[in-house]
């Protein structure tokens, strides 16, 4: 490991790092307790990658903070060694939720690390979990990822895990807790806390994320078996065809935020109703460019249309959660949808 022996090299974080390593457990307690977890989540990360440190660093650090204080020990900055203190001086809980953050990918959370497996990986291994089992993991996944791991799995199965999604409010937490615990030892990650979520607004966003055909096959075979629960996940989905409702101002910002050719590809496969809310929002040589644009563009795949779509969704979305536009309902209340 290479010997930091420059002090002009030392970034502020890394200076901080230093001087928490050094003073000793105690002093490293007051120093952590005043600090807020994103700064001690910073300092951490300086603290693990510093390896180390001359005792010619850490004497010039003292002169500069105290004038006078001195010391002759090298210090060496790791993980380990900084998990170790962290848990010590700010206790358990909190020590591990900080190196969760200084860990990198590697020691994210379960629900993160399961994020990042192929879809079609983490689907094999499910695929012959109960669907319990496989919906309360769907409902900690990122909606866009749970979308294509259901995909992924049988039909039958697909539809029995959005049910089970549906009355996961009624799952004891014993169960909450085994799965859990299964998944920590299969992915070898630590856990993180259960959020309460609305269980038909996950099913939405994850339905969301899914292409034209496996949507409408799932929103059908849903409808047939329980309507109510159809029609209020159908309100909860935001899709292209509701950028419609955006008023006049809201399109305008939506135009300037999105390429060219996206936009085109996107009005391609659009009904008439939202494209001419795009249209009539556009300048008469803007309109007259983008019909002839549309024209031009020939055969395309239904897959590309989508795509386009889902991505001008998302960033309405982003535009409405920074306030710049305002996604409304049909019926015209003020309700902000994010």
């Amino acid at each position: 490991m290479r010997l930091r022996d420059d002090y002009r090299s030392l970034t502020g974080r890394e200076k901080a790092a230093v001087l928490v390593l050094s003073v000793g457990d105690t002093y490293s307690a007051k120093l952590f307790a005043s600090m807020e977890d994103d700064e001690i989540r910073v300092i951490s990360q300086s603290m693990s990658e510093l390896g180390t440190v001359s005792s010619v660093i850490v004497e010039q650090l003292f002169i500069e903070f105290t004038e006078q204080i001195s010391t002759t020990n090298d210090l060496i900055g790791t993980p380990e060694s900084t998990e170790r203190l962290l848990r010590k001086v700010i206790g358990e809980e909190r020590g591990e939720k900080i190196m969760d953050g200084v860990r990198g990918p590697e020691g994210r959370t379960m629900w993160d690390k399961l994020d990042n497996v192929n879809e079609q990986q983490l689907a094999n291994y499910l695929k012959n979990e109960y669907p319990q089992t496989i919906a309360v993991v769907m409902a900690k996944l990122k909606p866009e990822h749970a979308a294509k791991v259901i995909e992924s799995l049988p039909e039958s199965l697909s539809m029995e895990v959005i049910d089970r999604m549906l009355n996961l409010e009624s799952v004891k937490k014993e169960v909450f807790d085994d799965v859990e615990e299964t998944l920590r030892r299969e992915f070898i990650s630590t856990l993180s806390k259960q959020d309460t979520r609305d269980t038909h607004e996950a099913v939405a966003e994850i339905i969301n994320g899914m292409d034209r055909n496996t949507e409408s096959k799932l929103m059908n075979m849903l409808e047939e078996r329980d309507r109510g629960t159809a029609d209020k996940i159908r309100e909860l989905m935001f899709t292209f065809e509701d950028l419609a409702n955006i008023d006049a101002a809201g399109i305008q910002t939506l135009v300037r935020s999105v390429e060219k050719k996206q936009l085109t590809i996107a009005l391609r496969g659009a009904s008439e109703n939202v494209r001419w809310a795009f249209f009539d929002n556009m300048s008469e040589r803007a309109e007259k460019l983008m019909h002839e644009d549309i024209n031009n563009l020939g055969p395309i795949r239904l897959r590309e249309v989508d795509e386009a779509q889902a991505e001008i969704v998302s960033i309405a979305k982003e535009l409405a959660a920074r306030g710049e536009i305002i996604i409304g309902s049909s019926d015209g209340d003020d309700e902000i949808i994010y």
